[in-house]
């Protein structure tokens, strides 16, 4: 379905608005009724003074069940008499529709000692016959055994759960208030960004559903460290046991917030909350807190430095996404997709800043940074689907593709994060070559919070280039007309020239064969994916052919390796593998092998203008 683009025009005509500080100006069918106002998590949506009392509860009694024990409750004078309740399809964050309705079971509705009678009437809606009662009290239970940051997990260890995973919303009212009560298990405490209701043990309170679906919920026996960065508290949530050090921890984390902070001027909250679990890995961003996976004994180098890029990240989208939000980034419709072609700026921006700001932390240094970008450059050299589909095409069918991978991604996909990261890199370097060091990426970031965020507009597309732009002091149609919106080869040469740098390859381009197939990560000689016009795409070769033989000798992948290195271009081999259990043989002439080894270097002989504008950037001088 269409995600519906109510202009602010029609929103005065219709009366439907009444624009306060908003920076939210793109609103869902569902939104239609919804105000905004400041807040410690920023600019959140007020609710109409007809809005119900609703209430959850969050038990947990039986943890090795998985089932987590829901009772919401709602009261208003207004109660519809086909009063509808909804479960979110999706989370912000997580761009695809992950059907949370499919959890629900057990699902009764009372108003007293009454039962009323309901009816499913679509996949995340329940239909409740109030009868003119005047208060509801629904219980369901919600299946909870997937530990990932956009889900919920119960089980003897813990409850995590993602709000909009597991709360049902009354249709109409996503700005109502409501307050949460959880019911722990034992000895487990509550972990959250949400303020608590004072008197009430373990209640919080958010001022409505784009808040309440923001704010992840960790409850164990959990460490805890509370740190101050700034005057604003801040702490971490440590669920499990690891090799962790908090209080190396929280000194980093420290330096990485001083130094979002130079870029904005503030910290737009009053308190910050990093929840991490002990397994897993990745992270989703909230608007005052983080839930984040990592290994229990991940936090000694060399992982501990991805750790940090993993905190740097997650906290710079509460500026970059959270508070700088693009065109369609809420106010949210959560029960369809929220296109946007600028998600290459709101991760992949994002991803660009995570290492910029540790290195200006003095926690990672410029050549750890460049040999960053250099592996995605690699990385996008394998993959003939940059020429298939720009950044602006990639962020838009994120709902679609980047979800849901498989063996021809290669072909026909890039990656947001990665490109966007990289193509954010360069356009920092066009800005302060055009404007002669005086503007950087930093100051397009800081005008679009300042002028955007702060006068409650999203932005477009044409907003992020026309800001770049600005900063620069001169069209950049070109570049965003090629690498942005277009899906013409980088050439990286003639940007990274502008700071003294060079692209280079450690393995030059040679004769040496080359079949061109990529092997699944088991580690044997299964083939994951083969990129278009490869020698083993032309010959044939497909995804989960398992070779077992090469010349008639049985192959192993250390025989392999060490047999395909004695070849040259122009060689033929039979490969033998077995596809769908049938063996099949293809005859495979090797084709030339590509560079590699991809390296960001300086250029011979900088001159000055180079060395100051690579000062500039690194904060080091460029040798």
């Amino acid at each position: 379905m269409e995600f519906l683009k109510v202009t602010l025009e029609i929103m005065r005509s219709k009366a439907i608005f009444v624009l306060i500080f908003s920076f939210l100006l793109v609103a869902a069918p569902e939104a239609g009724a919804r105000t905004y106002s400041e807040s410690a998590h920023g600019i959140v949506s007020e609710a109409p003074q007809s809005a119900p009392e609703i209430s959850y509860k969050v038990s947990m009694s039986n943890p090795s069940t998985h089932l987590i024990e829901m009772e919401m409750t709602v009261r208003s004078e207004n109660l519809p008499k086909l009063t509808e309740l909804k479960m979110a399809v999706w989370t912000p964050g997580s761009y695809l529709v992950r059907e949370y309705a499919r959890h629900v079971q057990d699902f009764s509705v009372v108003s007293g000692s009454k039962k009323l009678t309901w009816q499913k009437i679509n996949k995340n809606t329940w239909q409740i016959d109030t009868g003119g009662a005047k208060s509801l009290t629904v219980r369901y239970n919600v299946y909870a055994n997937d530990l990932t940051v956009r889900t919920n997990e119960l089980n003897d260890q813990h409850l995590f759960f993602t709000p909009a995973a597991l709360m049902m919303y009354p249709k109409g009212q996503l700005s109502a208030p409501s307050t949460v009560e959880i019911d722990p298990y034992g000895n487990w405490r509550v972990g959250t960004g949400l303020p608590a209701v004072s008197g009430k043990q373990n209640t919080y309170r958010a001022p409505n559903y784009d808040i309440l679906f923001d704010s992840p919920f960790e409850v164990s026996d959990f460490t805890e460290k509370t740190f101050t960065v700034e005057g604003k508290k801040h702490r971490f949530v440590m669920s499990g046991p690891g090799n962790y050090d908090l209080d190396r921890i929280a000194a980093d984390t420290t330096k990485i917030i001083e130094q979002a902070y130079k870029i904005f001027g503030e910290l737009p909250y009053d308190d910050y909350t990093f929840i991490v679990n002990m397994r897993g890995g990745g992270g989703l961003e909230h608007l005052n807190s983080t839930a984040l996976q990592w290994m229990r004994f991940g936090f000694q180098d060399p992982y501990y430095a991805r750790f940090l890029g993993l905190i740097a990240h997650e906290y710079f989208h509460l500026f970059n996404v959270k508070r700088i939000r693009p065109d369609a980034l809420g106010p949210f419709d959560y029960e369809n997709e929220n296109y946007t072609k600028l998600l290459w700026v709101a991760e992949g921006g994002t991803s660009y800043f995570d290492p910029l700001i540790r290195m200006r932390a003095g926690l990672i240094n410029d050549k750890s940074l460049l040999s960053g970008e250099a592996s995605i450059i690699e990385s996008l050299y394998g993959q003939p689907g940059r020429f298939q589909t720009s950044l602006e095409e990639a962020s838009f069918d994120a709902w679609i593709k980047y979800y849901r991978t498989d063996e021809n991604q290669v072909n026909n996909q890039i990656s947001y994060y990665d490109k966007g990261e990289v193509v954010n890199f360069l356009l920092d370097i066009m800005i302060r070559s055009e404007s002669k060091g005086e503007k950087s990426l930093d100051d397009v970031m800081r005008y679009l919070y300042n002028e955007h965020f702060k006068k409650g507009r999203n932005y477009t597309p044409a907003d992020y280039q026309k800001t770049a732009e600005m900063m620069a002091g001169k069209s950049l149609d070109d570049f965003f007309a090629k690498y942005v919106r277009g899906r013409e080869e980088v050439d990286y040469d003639s940007i990274l020239g502008r700071i003294g740098l060079k692209l280079v390859a450690s393995r030059p381009e040679s004769d040496k064969g080359y079949l061109g197939a990529n092997f699944s990560r088991s580690g044997g000689l299964t083939i994951g994916s083969i990129p278009k016009g490869t020698p083993a795409w032309d010959a044939g070769l497909n995804a989960d052919d398992e070779i077992i033989a090469i010349d008639g000798y049985k192959a192993s992948k250390q025989f392999f390796d060490a047999y395909l290195a004695q070849k040259k271009e122009g060689d033929k081999l039979k490969i033998s593998v077995f596809r769908h259990e049938e063996l099949r043989q293809f005859d495979v002439t090797l084709g030339r092998t590509p560079a590699g080894g991809y390296a960001i270097r300086p250029v011979d002989d900088p001159t000055e203008e180079q060395s100051k504008l690579y000062q500039g950037l690194f904060g080091t001088a460029l040798k």
